[in-house]
């Protein structure tokens, strides 16, 4: 017996010290992708949907304009609930409206990126990559700063105060652009102390134009990664999503498949992380675990409404009692996750995510959900608002919305939407 036993391990020990090349050759599995480009989409239906994105960013922003970074309970003492564009009644920022107290449908820096970005297309033709992008920074930078020295300025303090702005808008990102050009140890050290050093929600105002240029998902990812310059982090991730998941409302209107782009775009493998896994990803299922509760309660008398009806509903709100606690549930469980920051990446994808989950696709829906929780909302609208305005297209968008959003914006902004969808456009159409 004891022979046969050591017959049967010397046998199992040969067996598995045979050679590799025998054992069965397990090819990885192939990066999953939702896109076929393979038809080229109408010229007449890419203009549409260029334009609901620009659009649709420029009203998710122009609405978020007159409150951002107030607390939700402030914006229903002044707006009660906020429905649609209101005056800009602020100050005038680099970051924000460049003139005082402007009227409902004015822009920020948000849609300003987006004009930029188009110029930045057109300039390239088709040849996008960081170092392009940086060279286009510098060269807008240096376009600002070259005539600080003409007489005019020196004589006016008013023209002088009008170029400062501009300049101090863009400054901290020359400062990182022109970095990038030199070394990496200079890049290294003005990208980590960009806006103090915050993981701020840089790329994002920018990177999901990408997703209108990209002949798929996983390109439009790549280069909203490797375009975000400015992000540190997690933040790199969170700006390569937001193109993927543009350029895939390119194409479908199914909002789940909007929505999965997160858990089946990884390039970079973030989920590897040993220990942290993706952060992203792990908000994104918080936030539709939520929804998943959330669209559970359908009545008053559910338990976990009834402690909230006591919360006031605010003045213009046209839900339901009901209604209106379950999107104060979901405001209570964002604000349990805010940062020091409200224009911080992981936050401002949060409330996005959590905003487009809730409003179920719907672009009004969306934008009000998102508009009157507060924080950066005017950012966080205006990336969810290019994402759903290229699902729906400009057609479909809300009549009054988007042709005073594109009034205001080509009379008193000088950014002409329509002009700059055609551009875009024209580049991919030739």
């Amino acid at each position: 017996m004891r022979k046969l036993l050591q017959g049967l391990i010397l046998s199992l020990l040969l067996f598995s010290c045979k050679e590799s090349a025998d054992a069965p050759n397990l090819e990885s599995p192939s990066p999953f992708s939702y896109t076929d480009d393979s038809k080229k989409m109408a010229k007449a239906d890419y203009y549409d949907k260029v334009l609901g994105a620009l659009v649709g960013s420029a009203i998710g922003d122009a609405m978020g304009a007159s409150t951002e970074m107030w607390h939700r309970r402030d914006i229903q003492l002044k707006y009660g609930y906020i429905t649609g564009l209101t005056p800009a009644e602020r100050a005038q920022s680099p970051e924000g409206t460049w003139a005082n107290n402007l009227m409902a449908g004015a822009t920020t820096d948000d849609t300003r990126w987006k004009y930029l970005m188009v110029n930045y297309f057109s300039q390239v033709k088709g040849e996008a990559s960081p170092s392009a992008f940086s060279k286009f920074i510098n060269t807008y930078y240096a376009s600002l700063t070259k005539d600080l020295g003409d007489p005019d300025i020196q004589t006016s303090t008013d023209i002088l105060d009008d170029k400062m702005e501009k300049i101090d808008w863009i400054k901290e990102w020359a400062r990182v652009s022109l970095a990038y050009e030199k070394d990496s140890d200079t890049y290294v050290s003005s990208l980590n102390r960009f806006y103090g050093g915050e993981m701020s929600c840089a790329g994002q105002l920018y990177s999901p134009m990408f997703g209108l240029v990209a002949s798929n998902s996983s390109e439009a990812y790549d280069l909203g990664y490797t375009h975000s310059l400015f992000d540190i982090g997690y933040a790199k991730d969170i700006s390569g999503l937001v193109a993927a998941m543009t350029h895939l409302a390119m194409r479908t209107k199914d909002m789940d498949s909007i929505l999965n782009v997160v858990p089946f775009t990884d390039n970079t493998g973030y989920q590897d992380s040993r220990l942290v896994g993706r952060i992203p990803y792990s908000i994104w299922t918080a936030s539709m675990n939520q929804i998943r509760v959330l669209d559970t309660l359908k009545n008053s008398n559910d338990s976990l409404i009834k402690p909230i009806l006591k919360t006031k509903v605010p003045k213009g709100y046209s839900g339901t009692d009901a209604d209106w606690a379950r999107q104060e549930m979901a405001y209570r469980f964002l604000e349990k996750d805010k940062k020091a920051i409200a224009f911080h990446a992981g936050e401002i994808w949060q409330i996005m995510i959590t905003g487009m989950g809730y409003g179920k696709g719907d672009f009004l829906n969306t934008m009000q959900f998102i508009v009157n929780y507060g924080r950066d909302n005017d950012t966080a609208a205006a990336i969810a608002g290019m994402i759903l305005g290229a699902k729906d297209g400009y057609a479909a968008l809300p009549k009054d919305l988007k042709e005073e959003t594109i009034r205001v914006n080509r009379e008193h902004l000088g950014i002409d939407l329509e002009q700059l969808a055609q551009e875009m456009t024209n580049l991919q159409y030739p």
